[in-house]
């Protein structure tokens, strides 16, 4: 055929550049998009609502490094979606949301899933939103929008097409030329800054983000020469070994990590924005001069005013500067006040949380090595995150800016479809797992093997905790729980609540063997 309906087309152009999962939920108003999936060879995932069909796409983008693309109807499928992309948004992850419109919405009202301004509304909550209102122009953005979230900072972006134009007739979009990228041209080293300042300092330190991720083995035997200290922030865990000598881990959020930054005589950030959610305090805490190095301008520009500002992909820069250093550095840290520090933070985080750090070591024993998480906003991923050693980067994934409660379980569903074989493992607090519940019928469905660990303390353990500091008399954070085991039946799915902390590692170990999904509900006091 030389021609087909433009919605067909545009599958057809996505799997040409590379996508081979869409989720997302068909509807009256975007059927068309759904001709041409099947015939493009695209594998399309079915959400229970355009929410999970977006957190989906999220996780799938985050496990796979490739894009997440989500198909969704005009009106509420868009409004449905916007939480999404809002943590898509925050957390710097590649997502592409395609949608229908009305045709027309100014000299008409009362139209099915009328918007007075879909394309602002989305706009809110991603990079751009912009209509397509013919198939040149929605071939050249869709182009737009994958080239962007190849070569700068990976964000959301959403297109819509007017129905009329989904349904017309349409050439097809020009192919995929043979210099498409895959990934950021490595940048030149535009000056030895770094080198000549990291060899002078005697107390150099690193701070890692999550857009350091990339590469990491070809300038990590050249990071270890400098004998430099280390954080990562959370989303940068995994970049530096845990077992590092001089690594602090990802314990920026400790407010001591202020007074460890500030005995810094040269303070390096890399790939990471910084950001309240890293750091939990206005400042970094540091005294000595700071360089960043960015793909984000806006990183560059912040309040945290660095003195080296450099616009480069991190892990390209890093190679090409650290290798310039041939021999091992002396240093002016010592492995007893790295080890020292640790220690006291991980028994304020043992005070603060009581019980909860002896299960994160059990699902460290429990797990195979390369278990890929995906956590919700809930007490026990709190304290995982900080201390939970993991021995690679981009392995564990959590709404960090964002913070939305619901993020967990359709995100491992889509990462588990994009990483295949490869062990997944969600982890939610009781009232999260409410929010996207119906989402397990997908896993159920997909028969995914996927542990999902519900952390159940029957209320809203963080608000109330915040209430109490506050002095405000708690209110609104307890609330009736179903049974979680007879309502993941219900679904499909196995379910199993441990009384020990040894039959919690078994759970795991079993559902990692299971074909489907296995819900395993962990009551709060099961190691007290």
């Amino acid at each position: 055929m030389t021609t087909r309906p433009l919605g067909a087309q545009i599958s057809h152009m996505l799997k040409d550049r590379g996508v081979d999962t869409i989720f997302g939920i068909p509807g009256v108003h975007n059927q068309e998009m759904y001709r041409g999936i099947e015939e493009a060879g695209i594998t399309h995932v079915l959400a229970r609502h355009e929410q999970g069909a977006g957190f989906m796409a999220d996780g799938y983008a985050r496990a796979t490094g490739r894009v997440g693309v989500a198909y969704v109807i005009s009106g509420p499928g868009v409004c449905n979606i916007m939480t999404p992309m809002g943590q898509a948004y925050s957390d710097s992850v590649p997502m592409l949301v395609l949608s229908s419109v009305l045709d027309e919405t100014e000299a008409k009202r009362g139209q099915l899933h009328q918007m007075k301004d879909q394309e602002a509304a989305a706009g809110t909550v991603c990079d751009w939103s912009v209509t397509a209102r013919t198939a040149e122009a929605s071939y050249q953005l869709i182009d737009r929008a994958l080239m962007q979230m190849v070569m700068g900072v990976p964000s959301p972006k959403h297109i819509q097409v007017p129905i009329a134009q989904l349904e017309a007739q349409a050439e097809a979009a020009p192919a995929r030329t043979p210099d498409w990228p895959t990934c950021a041209e490595p940048a030149p080293l535009v000056s030895r800054t770094v080198v000549d300042r990291l060899l002078a300092a005697k107390r150099p330190l690193f701070i890692f983000g999550g857009g350091a991720a990339r590469n990491v083995e070809s300038w990590l035997p050249h990071f270890q020469r400098l004998n430099a200290a280390s954080f990562t922030t959370y989303a940068g865990r995994g970049i530096i070994p845990d077992d590092f000598p001089l690594h602090y881990g990802a314990m920026l959020a400790r407010p001591g990590s202020a007074d460890v930054i500030a005995s810094a005589d040269l303070v390096v950030a890399v790939g990471t924005r910084l950001s309240e959610v890293d750091l939990w305090r206005d400042g970094l805490g540091h005294t000595a001069p700071l360089i960043r190095i960015d793909l984000d301008p806006e990183s560059l520009t912040d309040q945290h005013r660095a003195e080296v500002r450099i616009l480069a992909d991190a892990s390209t820069h890093l190679t090409e500067s650290l290798s310039q250093i041939e021999d091992v550095q002396k240093s002016g840290w010592t492995a007893k006040e790295v080890a020292d520090q640790r220690a006291l933070w991980r028994a304020e985080l043992n005070a603060e949380r009581p019980g909860i750090l002896p299960v994160v070591a059990a699902l460290k024993d429990a797990v195979p090595p390369d278990t890929m998480f995906f956590s919700d906003m809930t007490q026990f991923a709190y304290a995982a995150k900080e201390v939970y050693p993991m021995d690679r980067p981009g392995h564990w994934h959590h709404p960090y800016g964002f913070g939305t409660l619901g993020y967990a379980l359709p995100a491992a569903i889509g990462g588990k479809v994009g990483v295949g074989d490869q062990p997944v493992v969600a982890i939610l607090g009781d009232y999260g797992f409410q929010y996207t519940v119906q989402e397990l019928a997908v896993a159920v469905e997909l028969e995914l093997t996927l542990p999902i660990i519900i952390w159940d303390n029957g209320k809203l353990g963080e608000i109330e905790d915040g209430m109490v500091r506050a002095q405000i008399a708690p209110n609104a954070v307890v609330q009736r729980n179903p049974d979680f085991l007879k309502l993941a039946e219900a679904y499909g799915a196995a379910a199993v609540q441990p009384k020990t902390l040894e039959g919690f590692a078994g759970a795991l170990q079993e559902a990692f063997a299971r074909k489907g999904p296995t819900v395993i509900r962990v009551i709060s006091d099961i190691a007290v």
